[in-house]
């Protein structure tokens, strides 16, 4: 018996190797590290990172934290479009780089890269295709979902989009309010959520986006072009 369990581990071992040996280790490397600059990048604005963690985050990226300081988010937007630029190549001649070429967690850096372009609308289609074949999670494809028909000004439909817009209070003072963009048929986003695969309700996903303190409002695409109006 002893010998069939040995035998039987021995076989499961050697599919899982045979399994990452089909990975492209050079391109996995390279997602990797794309990444690792977006991702990077994004936590140095993180409102609850410590200096620490953000000086050393600076030094693994290689950042000069006086360029930092005087480009800001300017920095960002210009690795994201060298970024996009490399994703693109990638795609022309891979396809979506999903689990079965580069493994997880590496099968999410190109979709992190479209997911913060300009270019998701011409993208969608093969993340759509990449949830399909379950070469990233179906969640992955419902936030881009959501991303893509709320820079269309169209309500999204899991819930997993927040924004904010500089309004006016009654008094006419100016404010800045955080708000989960309009959601078709919000009364039942809590079960489409849990059935796209989502451990979270709306109200706690709010509270992720704005914090602890934030209490979910519905708000209708017409209450949002208002607070837009406001503040001209």
């Amino acid at each position: 018996m002893q010998k069939i369990l040995l035998l039987l581990s021995g076989l499961s071992l050697g599919l899982i190797n045979a399994q990452q040996q089909k990975f492209n280790e050079n391109l996995k490397k390279e997602l990797d590290e794309i990444m690792k600059v977006d991702q990077g990048y994004r936590m140095l604005f993180d409102s609850e990172i410590t200096p620490e963690k953000k000086s050393q985050i600076l030094k693994d990226l290689n950042i000069d934290s006086d360029e930092f300081e005087r480009k800001g988010w300017d920095l960002v937007a210009e690795h994201d479009t060298l970024n996009i630029k490399r994703i693109e190549s990638i795609i022309s001649q891979y396809g979506y780089p999903g689990k079965t070429l580069v493994g997880e967690p590496t099968n999410h850096a190109a979709w992190y890269v479209i997911q913060h372009s300009t270019k998701i609308a011409k993208y969608f289609p093969l993340i759509k295709e990449a949830g399909e074949k379950k070469e990233i999670p179906f969640t992955w494809v419902a936030m881009m979902e959501d991303r893509y028909l709320m820079n269309d000004n169209r309500e999204q439909i899991y819930g997993t989009q927040g924004k904010g817009e500089m309004t006016k209070d009654k008094d006419g003072k100016q404010v800045f309010v955080n708000f989960v963009w309009p959601i078709k048929d919000p009364e039942n986003v809590n079960k489409r959520r849990k059935e796209a695969g989502f451990d979270s309700t709306i109200e706690e996903i709010a509270k992720r986006m704005f914090g602890k303190d934030f209490i979910y409002k519905p708000y209708t695409l017409k209450q949002v072009l208002e607070l837009k109006n406001k503040n001209k």
